[in-house]
Formats: structure tokens, C-alpha cells, sequence
């Protein structure tokens, strides 16, 4: 019980570790920085038929976290 827990809290640390670095690296890509920017000002939290989203500070496509084309974060995440 405690591996398994000690196993939780090590692969949660890792997952916002990583949501982390998205976040940061979505602040220098474009095209994430313009969707966003396009979404709060017009002030809506879904576009184009729910393709973007905004959740807790995260650019999501099609419901899926929007990981920019940066090699290094990408072999990390996998």
C-alpha cells in the first residue's frame, strides 16, 4: 500500500512538473499565444466548434492538451 501510494505521488509530481513546462513553453509559441489571446478577448472559453479550448491555463485541441513542436518536451513526456 504505501509503494503504491509513494508510486501516485511520484508520477503526479512528474505530471505537473510537465503541465508546468507546457505552460511556459505555450507562453513563447504564436500560434498558442494568439488563440489565447483571441479567446479572452472575445472572451469565450471554446472555438471553432470546440477544437480550442482554454482549461486551468492550458491550450487544448480537440480535448487534448496542445504540446508544442518542441522535441525535447515531447521524448519527456513519452
Amino acid at each position: 500500500m504505501l509503494i503504491k501510494r509513494a508510486k501516485e505521488e511520484i508520477i503526479e509530481k512528474i505530471k505537473k512538473e510537465i503541465i508546468e513546462k507546457i505552460k511556459k513553453l505555450e507562453v513563447k509559441d504564436n500560434k498558442a499565444v494568439k488563440v489565447l489571446e483571441e479567446m479572452k478577448i472575445a472572451g469565450v472559453e471554446v472555438l471553432r466548434n470546440d477544437k480550442w479550448q482554454i482549461e486551468d491555463e492550458l491550450v487544448l485541441k480537440e480535448g487534448k492538451i496542445y504540446i508544442l513542436k518542441n522535441n525535447s518536451l515531447r521524448l519527456e513526456i513519452i
